[in-house]
């Protein structure tokens, strides 16, 4: 008799057979299936993902080690010093808990929906449901008068009063991918457990939520969707006043790829536009020399300086995730083919940097303040997902010497560590759920 496997585990088979041309869909019968690429060269076609510790020498049960250790670290450490992650009771949908950002002293949407896709891929499923539970009762907006309805206060005060209550786009991106994972990995239940019911509702009002004008707590605002319909690039905000701009860090073309596969059928294409829209983004964004990338951005790839905050066309904080987003939609898809280059590029210019690196930077690569920071050290090994040149393994190496962070800063830091962890053992990967 054959293994009986699971669903993600059988269309994981299954697209590796297409890929090799061993079957054929021709014939068969029950749910439908998205189409299988076959000239897609990425781990989603081949079922493999590069663990990039392993190609650099390190043994499997050490890698796992590491894992484990900044999960503990971050998750069940000391609840002063080196935690993020809070238990804050229950509800009647079960327990509650939040990630914390300790240097803002509050709870972002960001770090929620981050926490969710940390604890999906590495199969935590009591953990995501606790996070999920928190920011559907705290962050979640369900009044249809309400500019932010459909979406997710983006900053949280941790007794779950909102600082803002509008959203930041790419909370939004994580969470309905992390919910589309969880429905593969672990099946729908009911209510706001029913994974994939819940990211589809999310993602239909992403694109078609519908103008809404009211009070805020930050008074009256106009908000509309997250996903420009013409330029089919996510927005920075959903507010009128400043919906016409982007953030290159916020465009994911490999999640825009699972919702071209798994999202309602009526949207599909418009997601694998996205996805294109968006690896063309990346090359107009991108510095040519550097392949830094600005903060803000408008839709033509030029940078924006933002009227509160001009420093935003420069290389800080939200831009350290670029690369990691190019280079895993490279990983996955295979289908961006300057991205190998750009990556190549940025570690280039930050092989230059050592001994004297900053994290902070002008796009052509002046230093602009701050000394080696982990949340940026993480972001440069995953550029390896798509680098072609060997120096990427001094980076691996370089992420592989970090320790998990404590202190003041120890939020950004330690989950981008941890995705970068995860990504670099071939840990970070696409689960598909059924597509009907």
């Amino acid at each position: 008799m054959f293994p009986r496997l699971s669903p993600s585990r059988f269309r994981q088979v299954t697209l590796t057979l297409l890929t090799l041309g061993l079957v054929s869909l021709t014939g068969c019968a029950g749910n439908s299936k998205p189409d299988a690429d076959t000239s897609a060269t990425g781990a989603v076609a081949t079922g493999e993902y590069r663990n990039l510790f392993a190609e650099i020498g390190k043994s499997q049960a050490d890698i796992q080690r590491k894992i484990d250790a900044a999960f503990q670290h971050l998750f069940y450490g000391d609840a002063k010093d080196a935690a993020v992650y809070y238990q804050a009771g229950g509800n009647e949908n079960g327990p509650l808990a939040y990630i914390y950002d300790v240097n803002s002293n509050d709870v972002r949407s960001e770090g929620m929906s981050y926490g969710m896709m940390i604890t999906v891929q590495m199969d935590k499923k009591a953990e995501f449901d606790a996070i999920w539970n928190w920011a559907k009762t705290y962050m979640y907006q369900d009044s249809p008068t309400h500019p932010a309805f459909g979406y997710f206060a983006w900053s949280v005060r941790r007794d779950g009063v909102a600082n803002d209550d509008m959203p930041a786009p790419d909370g939004e991106e994580y969470f309905v991918t992390a919910l589309y994972f969880a429905a593969a990995r672990w099946g729908n239940s009911e209510g706001i457990f029913n994974y994939q019911q819940e990211a589809d509702t999310i993602l239909s009002r992403m694109r078609h939520r519908q103008v809404i004008t009211g009070p805020t707590n930050r008074g009256v605002m106009t908000a509309t969707n997250l996903f420009h319909p013409e330029e089919a690039q996510v927005r920075f905000t959903p507010d009128i006043n400043n919906a016409d701009h982007t953030d290159a860090s916020y465009h994911l073309p490999s999640f825009y790829e699972i919702w071209a596969r798994v999202a309602p059928q009526e949207d599909r294409a418009f997601w694998a536009k996205a996805a294109n829209v968006s690896r063309d983004y990346f090359a107009k964004a991108a510095h040519p020399v550097t392949a830094l990338t600005p903060d803000y951005g408008n839709f033509d790839g030029t940078p924006w300086a933002a009227s509160w905050r001009p420093e935003s066309v420069d290389f800080r904080y939200d831009a350290w995730r670029s690369v990691m987003n190019w280079s895993m939609d490279y990983a996955w898809w295979g289908k961006d083919s300057g991205a190998p280059a750009r990556s190549d590029k940025l570690l280039a210019f930050f092989e230059t940097q050592e001994g004297k690196m900053n994290h902070l930077y002008s796009l052509d690569g002046k230093p602009l303040g701050g000394g080696p920071t982990l949340g940026l050290i993480s972001m440069n090994a995953t550029a390896a997902m798509a680098a072609t040149d060997p120096r990427w393994h001094s980076f691996v190496e370089k992420l592989w010497q970090q320790q998990p962070p404590t202190g003041q800063y120890r939020y950004y830091d330690g989950v981008l560590y941890l995705m970068a962890l995860l990504h670099c053992a071939g840990e970070y990967k696409a689960w598909i759920p059924d597509a009907e």
